[in-house]
């Protein structure tokens, strides 16, 4: 861990040299997928530091996400506000030293404030954060089925391939390490069983758009009591109850967890139309969100031998395994 973020910081320092940067603080905040630090000016400024992981993204999808997190902040969503190299660009290639691997520099305005995540945690008022959320995304989506994409656009799709399809985006996760051999066999029997009913669901600007596609809380940042998000790696073609099923997912186990559902809807139906039709598929959504965790929790190998990970790998398993018996899958 010490090379890396050695590494990190060489980078880093090579980064800065395309921003004309000298900071007077330089802190590493992250090095679980991107290499993120925060960056102080000696004008005052606090800024985000990003090295993208070099694998997940190439530079059109990473301009494409800017595209899009653009047009979102023109309709009067707060998103993370990029601050381009000296020469313009958005995105500047940095070498690793050590394993001579490209990963592309971008940098945002920093942003001050508490992730909603935290704010729930010692908050009893839970249901009035939630409902943000549910109108957070439902503005989302308001863009983005009305938004035409630029022909260079180019995202990944979680449809029915992306999602559960034989190579989906997060990885083949019945066939994830710690695996029981009946546990991947049911877990096979689910991705074909959900895949088949995906196959079948539209693509209709109603349900189906770009979306954030991890919109927890966590990724909610309460500024003054402003709500900003941040951190779109992950943003996608997809429906728009996959959306909702990533902000509940993490909270199941929450005593009030179907008033956390039910303000979640609420707050999106005071924004946009959500249809029964739609809410019945919740289950199924966060089904695939535990299914999705298990493939990108498998494609960390270096993690999984940490008591941590293992214990939240298992949880995790366990989680897919119950929903599914409730879906008689």
């Amino acid at each position: 861990m010490a090379t890396v973020n050695i590494q990190a910081k060489l980078m880093a320092d090579e980064a800065l040299k395309a921003w004309g940067l000298q900071p007077s603080k330089r802190e590493l905040v992250s090095t679980s997928e991107n290499i993120v630090f925060r960056i102080d000016t000696c004008n005052g400024k606090a800024l985000r530091l990003c090295l993208h992981r070099s694998w997940y993204h190439n530079l059109e999808e990473l301009d494409s996400e800017r595209i899009w997190t653009r047009a979102l902040r023109d309709y009067g969503i707060s998103t993370p506000i990029p601050v381009p190299a000296l020469n313009g660009s958005d995105y500047v290639p940095v070498r690793d030293a050590l394993t001579s691997e490209i990963r592309h520099a971008s940098m945002n305005q920093w942003v001050e404030g508490e992730t909603m995540h935290d704010v729930i945690m010692r908050s009893d008022n839970f249901a009035t954060y939630f409902k943000q959320l549910g109108k957070m995304a439902a503005q989302i989506h308001n863009q983005a089925s009305q938004w035409e994409p630029p022909a260079r656009f180019r995202r990944h799709s979680l449809d029915a391939d992306g999602l559960m399809g034989t190579s989906p985006w997060w990885g083949r996760f019945w066939e994830a390490p710690k695996l029981t051999e009946n546990e991947r066999l049911r877990l096979k029997h689910i991705r074909e069983t959900i895949h088949g009913r995906l196959s079948e669901l539209d693509k209709h600007p109603d349900t189906y758009s770009m979306i954030h596609a991890d919109l927890a809380p966590g990724n909610l940042v309460i500024n003054e009591g402003n709500l900003h998000i941040i951190d779109f790696d992950d943003a996608a073609f997809g429906w728009h109850m996959y959306e909702l099923a990533t902000g509940v997912y993490p909270y199941q186990e929450h005593p009030h967890f179907s008033e956390i559902i039910s303000a979640v809807f609420e707050g999106y139906r005071e924004l946009r139309h959500l249809s029964a039709a739609s809410t019945s598929l919740l289950k199924t959504f966060m089904l695939i969100r535990a299914l999705s965790l298990i493939g990108w929790r498998a494609a960390r190998p270096e993690l999984l031998n940490q008591p941590e990970w293992s214990r939240g790998s298992k949880w995790t398993i366990n989680k897919a395994l119950s929903l599914s018996a409730d879906l008689r899958l």
